[in-house]
């Protein structure tokens, strides 16, 4: 089946920079982030599958769909190699693409996601998608709200703009991604991926334990693990200044843009 072709928003210019978010958001979800980025690059800010502007998935939702989109983005945008900047499900992806083609991708930002979702995690991983589907969103929004957040963040304004975008997916979405997530594998063939890699762990993130960063940070030859103290799961929304400067150091680094 061939790709969806994804809605993007792009801005700068120079080395580029491919944005990926988390399950449930979108590509405007990265406040704070995409003005500093575009000063020194081209960044490109991507709506995956059945999130933002972009086409519906197929179903059962499946991980390979999601790479292919992503990848017919890069060689339709003319801007491979890229440096890929994913949160969670967006870090997945990233992962995946990397390995499927890594001529195209130059350098791998990794936050708040695991190199593989365990056999026996896969279980519960559906169980979030199908009883958004049984129940509707209202049903799932808080639980997640807070695995993603701090408690004395849930009442911020932020969240707020998290909450109403999560109340406005299709159930059938997010079920798909869901269930994209549960097939994640990389874990033990990232060892393959010859560029540089940044892996961003969040203190207190509830999602992802630090345990499951640190065996993703190992698994990359030359990967670099920064953890940002008492950061969430979205730590690219509540810490946002922080977040940046990990990301900042890493391409000062590897593409010796400021």
């Amino acid at each position: 089946m061939s790709a969806i072709r994804l809605h993007v928003q792009r801005s700068g210019t120079g080395s580029p920079l491919v944005l990926l978010h988390p399950v449930g958001l979108d590509g405007t979800f990265w406040d704070g982030l995409i003005g500093p980025l575009s000063r020194r690059c081209q960044v490109l800010a991507v709506d995956t599958a059945g999130h933002g502007a972009s086409a519906d998935p197929t179903r059962p939702g499946r991980m390979a769909e999601r790479v292919t989109d992503v990848i017919d983005l890069i060689l339709q945008e003319k801007c491979g190699p890229a440096v890929l900047i994913g949160v969670s499900f967006g870090g997945m992806i990233a992962q995946n693409v990397a390995l499927a083609r890594p001529d195209l991708v130059s350098g791998l930002v990794l936050a708040g996601c695991p190199g593989r979702i365990p056999a026996e995690a896969r279980e519960a991983i559906l169980a979030r998608g199908a009883e958004a589907e049984r129940d509707g969103m209202p049903a799932v929004v808080e639980a997640t709200l807070q695995r993603w957040f701090t408690p004395s963040f849930l009442s911020t304004e932020e969240v707020a703009g998290v909450r109403r975008r999560l109340l406005e997916d299709l159930p059938s979405n997010w079920a798909a991604s869901w269930e994209a997530i549960a097939e994640h594998d990389a874990l033990e063939r990232l060892g393959s991926f010859a560029g540089k890699a940044l892996v961003i762990a969040g203190e207190a993130d509830a999602a992802t334990p630090l345990p499951a960063k640190q065996a993703l940070a190992a698994a990359i030859p030359g990967a670099r693990l920064v953890v940002l103290r008492n950061a969430p799961h979205m730590m690219q929304i509540e810490q946002p200044e922080a977040f940046l400067g990990a990301v900042e150091s890493f391409l000062d680094e590897t593409t010796g843009t400021t």
